[in-house]
């Protein structure tokens, strides 16, 4: 049974369907919510309106494949999009036609984000290292992994220079990374279903106080990590049929909205009004669900 939050507002989710499986990346800027199927066959993104949810248009970006990372840049105005199948980043700007360009990167990326100095960060899948570009494509920094990182999806920078990496193989964990590859500390272990286990953690967000939410995908659910990675709780989204395969998220904190992108069916949920990620439950006292 769902109660209520923290908030003195309620929480409020909503769901964003699709006829198609596999949701590589979802994110947002100002009134538009930016959506991916990794089994890109259309090579299009699709754009939705933020208050009403309706499907408003699509993107087309050709030669963009396999993809699963999506990032979007305030201040320099545009989309980042991670192609799996030929090793390379997309890049789209959102006030010139969408205008397109793109540039080689590391074997397999996986997740995209954007640091405080508008940046992007990318994961490498097949060769375990983060690369920081400028957004015209000049690699920054070239960062190997430590060895026990064996398959790296999603990576943050915090504002001390270090990394929070997600990551599977052996060992199932969220590492907190310096500037070296190194791993400082982590939370997790040998794949497991416990609260101090994960099963294929993928997207990261990260709230005001250093809080981190995990999308721990084969275990279907999301996990609120504190800052000092040593313990967590679930967050139970309440939302029909229960979450399956989250894979990415996006928090954009100038709305408290969270969005929750499935692999496994398909659907972007959203939540509203969540200050933070403290609180365990989160309520869906309404529901929307709206047809393309």
């Amino acid at each position: 049974m769902c109660v209520g939050s923290n908030s003195s507002s309620p929480t409020m989710t909503r769901v964003i369907p699709s006829n198609c499986n596999n949701v590589g990346g979802v994110t947002s800027l100002r009134d538009d919510i930016f959506v991916m199927h990794h089994n890109n066959c259309r090579q299009q993104i699709e754009v939705y309106n933020a208050k009403t949810f309706i499907l408003q248009r699509h993107i087309q970006v050709y030669e963009l494949g396999g993809s699963f990372g999506l990032a979007v840049c305030p201040h320099n105005n545009c989309l980042y999009a991670s192609n799996w199948n030929s090793n390379s980043v997309h890049r789209l700007e959102l006030c010139d036609g969408n205008a397109v360009m793109k540039w080689s990167v590391a074997r397999r990326p996986l997740g995209l984000s954007v640091n405080s100095e508008h940046s992007l960060l990318v994961v490498s899948y097949g060769e375990r290292k983060l690369q920081i570009f400028t957004t015209v494509g000049t690699l920054l920094q070239d960062i190997p992994l430590q060895a026990d990182i064996e398959y790296p999806s999603h990576a943050v920078q915090l504002p001390t220079g270090q990394f929070l990496v997600s990551h599977a193989g052996s060992l199932h964990r969220i590492c907190l990374v310096g500037v070296d590859g190194a791993v400082v500390r982590s939370y997790g272990g040998r794949l497991g279903s416990q609260l101090t286990q994960m099963n294929e953690p993928r997207g990261l967000a990260v709230d005001r106080e250093g809080r981190i939410l995990v999308a721990d995908h084969n275990n279907n659910r999301l996990l609120v990590i504190d800052q000092s990675l040593s313990s967590a709780h679930e967050m139970s989204v309440c939302v029909d049929r229960g979450l399956k395969g989250p894979h990415s998220l996006w928090y954009d904190q100038s709305r408290r909205r969270l969005y929750i992108g499935e692999c496994s069916r398909g659907r972007v949920i959203v939540i509203d009004n969540l200050e933070d990620f403290t609180t365990k439950v989160v309520t869906a006292s309404h529901e929307q669900q709206r047809s393309r």
